[in-house]
């Protein structure tokens, strides 16, 4: 199966440019201690790793494709002396099946965007979430890709893969019964969402 169009994993030197600090920017969405957690697409754990050190001991699943960047990743949390990680190998186009449990949060950082069946993939984020639990949407807002650069080059996804805040609520809104909690600006570039289960 291919993975989601245009989320290849980026350079983590320009992920800092954007998000200096991952775990802030988590908390911020309302990432909490003591909650398990997923994130779809999580490439080799730029946010996975610090979800992992909020979580503390309830368990962070790294969902991938990729078995090459979820071994980076299983590698980076072994160095850094994170034992909660878990990475697994497996299409998140199927997410119940993938994970072992249900979740209290799903994150979905700069993936939502290249999802094919976004109705899909909300309905399948919507079983893996407990009951009470989040759906937390991290976008690029819908600029020209031309205008969003890191150091001098442009980033993100294609400027027609992009999409604005209430697009992707409505999406997200008339797939499942999720009710939006809120919205979070995340300068530069960013929006995230907040759904509630």
């Amino acid at each position: 199966m291919a993975r989601f169009q245009n989320t290849g994993q980026p350079d983590w030197d320009w992920w800092s440019r954007l998000w200096p600090t991952p775990g802030a920017t988590l908390r911020k969405l309302g990432v909490e201690s003591g909650e398990s957690v997923a994130e779809v697409g999580c490439g080799s754990g730029y946010f996975a790793l610090p979800a992992a050190r909020i979580a503390e001991s309830e368990s962070v699943y790294a969902v991938d494709l990729d078995a090459s960047l979820l071994d980076e990743l299983d590698g980076l949390a072994d160095r850094q002396g994170i034992d909660n990680v878990v990475p697994v190998h497996g299409d998140a186009r199927n997410l119940t099946d993938v994970l072992p449990d249900p979740v209290s949060t799903l994150v979905v950082a700069n993936t939502f965007h290249g999802v094919e069946d976004q109705s899909g993939f909300v309905e399948q984020a919507f079983r893996a979430i407990e009951p009470g639990g989040s759906l937390i949407i991290v976008n690029w807002h819908d600029r020209p890709r031309e205008t969003t650069t890191v150091g001098t080059e442009p980033r993100g996804p294609p400027t027609a893969l992009r999409s604005p805040p209430g697009e992707t609520e409505d999406v997200v809104l008339s797939a499942a019964p999720f009710t939006l909690d809120r919205l979070v600006e995340l300068p530069p570039y960013h929006y995230g969402l907040v759904f509630d289960r």
